[in-house]
C-alpha cells in the first residue's frame, strides 16, 4: 500500500531546490503555528546531505529502511520505527529505494518562496 492519491496534490510538492536528497518525492503541509508534516517517498538508493534545522523534528518509517545519522551516530530506521531529532543536530544519512517516511517539524521545513534557510540548510 502506497500513500493515498489524496496527498499528492501539486500545490502542495516539495521544490527540488528545498530538497536534501535528490530525486525523491516529497509534499507537505503547514499548520495554523507554522510547524510543517512533510511525506517521502524514495524511488532510489540516496544519500541526504547533512544539514541542521532550528527546530526540533520528529521522523517515522513507514515502509523500507532509512539509516539516519546525527551528529555522528547512526540510527538504523525500518517500517513503524520513530525518532526524534533534536535542532541544532548536524543530520544526514542513507535510504533505500522504496522506502516511505513521514516527518514533522517544529518550524517551517519547506519555504512557499522556494528559498532554503538563511543558515544554508533546507
Amino acid at each position: 500500500m502506497g500513500f493515498p492519491e489524496f496527498m499528492f496534490n501539486e500545490k502542495n510538492m516539495i521544490p527540488a531546490s528545498q530538497q536534501n536528497t535528490p530525486d525523491i518525492e516529497g509534499y507537505y503541509y503547514t499548520a495554523n503555528d507554522g510547524s510543517q508534516m512533510a511525506f517521502w517517498i524514495y524511488k532510489a538508493d540516496r544519500i541526504s546531505k547533512e544539514h541542521t534545522h532550528d527546530y526540533d523534528e520528529w521522523m517515522l518509517c513507514v515502509e523500507g529502511e532509512y539509516i539516519v545519522t546525527i551528529d555522528g551516530k547512526e540510527y538504523t530506521l525500518h517500517a513503524g520505527d520513530e525518532l526524534f531529532i533534536p535542532k541544532g543536530s548536524l543530520q544526514g544519512g542513507r535510504v533505500k529505494a522504496g522506502t516511505r517516511s513521514i516527518h514533522a517539524f517544529g518550524g517551517q521545513r519547506v519555504k512557499g518562496n522556494g528559498k532554503v534557510n538563511g543558515d544554508g540548510s533546507h
